[in-house]
């Protein structure tokens, strides 16, 4: 039996992993808030996902003192700060 070399994959791997998309959460004075439960430390894998997300979660939110966020992609700042409030 002949040594034939293994067939290359079918899909070439990412060249860099995603990045994730992330909220700042912030007050009234623009200082980071700091939240806790299952809606801390979430992060996500597109800006349609964030954006549902804090769609859906604004009033929880505002609850724990956030007034305002801003949207990163990893450490780029997209947009923000977006109120919460009406």
């Amino acid at each position: 039996m002949a040594n034939v070399p293994p067939e290359p994959p079918t899909f070439k791997p990412s060249p860099e992993p995603p990045r994730p998309w992330v909220w700042r959460l912030e007050d009234a004075s623009g200082a980071v808030v700091e939240i806790t439960g299952d809606l801390a430390g979430e992060s996500f894998v597109s800006q349609a996902d964030a954006e549902s997300w804090v769609g859906e979660f604004y009033a929880d939110l505002a609850d724990q003192g956030v007034d305002a966020v801003t949207l990163f992609e990893a450490d780029r700042e997209v947009y923000g700060p977006m109120s919460l409030h009406a």
